[in-house]
């Protein structure tokens, strides 16, 4: 098949998303990162992906293939256009047996760095805003309130709904920031404080506040998100990213395979 000028086929191994957001251009959209099948990280946004028909709504370590073009007016290599249109969902790698941890290490822990410090020297030099490392140490796990409002104007783009297709549930504004304190193995890192964006933990909080009371609630989140994927048991690593057009980096996932 001739693909229209600029735009090319990849299959990409989704590694993150984040939780949705209000867009005065796409109602709401979601950033989506992954692996190509030739071992590079990649940038996919916008998707509006509660928007999505169900047959195209990936999950975290799955397998997809699409048209992407380069972004032309996102400076960073990472970042794609995709054809929502054209996402075809493949094999999985979602389960939790060994073998699948497997096949998710032997392509992302080629692309580990030493530290952030490492990854913000290679955005300095080429741009580079997507990266996986493994901190010297985790200090803290906490969050913050915030609104549990929209703004008024990401209300308005919330309103308006599409005429026709998939019509989602209204999206919830979650009324915390979750937060991860940490030290780098690097002797220029001073410690880091960085939010943490991925969809997985929100999701957690929204439906979990429905099974059990908000002190229980936050001790099962703390629980799994420091006690859990922190464990010594873990290899644990942070996935980060910037959010264009600043060179400040978030969490948009954690890879934590057991160790072997």
């Amino acid at each position: 098949m001739t693909l229209p000028h600029d735009w090319k086929e990849e299959k990409v191994l989704i590694t993150v998303k984040t939780y949705p957001h209000p867009s005065m251009q796409h109602l709401e959209t979601v950033c989506t990162a992954g692996i190509t099948e030739s071992g590079n990280w990649i940038r996919l946004y916008p998707i509006s992906f509660r928007y999505l028909p169900y047959e195209k709504q990936y999950k975290k370590y799955q397998w997809i293939k699409l048209r992407v073009k380069k972004h032309q007016k996102d400076f960073r290599p990472e970042s794609f256009l995709p054809d929502a249109d054209s996402i075809e969902r493949l094999n999985e790698l979602s389960t939790t047996k060994d073998k699948y941890w497997s096949a998710r290490k032997k392509l992302l822990l080629p692309l580990v760095k030493s530290s952030l410090e490492e990854i913000n020297d290679l955005y300095a030099k080429r741009k580079v805003s997507l990266g996986i490392f493994k901190p010297k140490e985790i200090l803290d796990f906490y969050w913050k309130k915030v609104s549990d409002q929209w703004s008024e104007k990401h209300e308005d783009v919330l309103r308006q709904g599409v005429l026709f297709g998939t019509q989602p549930k209204p999206l919830e504004k979650i009324p915390l920031e979750f937060r991860y304190k940490f030290r780098c193995n690097d002797l220029n890192c001073n410690g880091h404080d960085i939010c943490l964006i991925d969809w997985e933990i929100y999701e957690a909080f929204r439906s979990w506040k429905y099974k059990y009371d908000s002190s229980t609630l936050m001790e099962k989140i703390k629980e799994k998100w420091l006690d859990q994927i922190w464990h010594r048991d873990r290899d644990s690593y942070f996935i980060v990213g910037t959010r264009y057009p600043y060179q400040v980096f978030m969490i948009l996932g954690i890879f934590w395979p057991p160790k072997q």
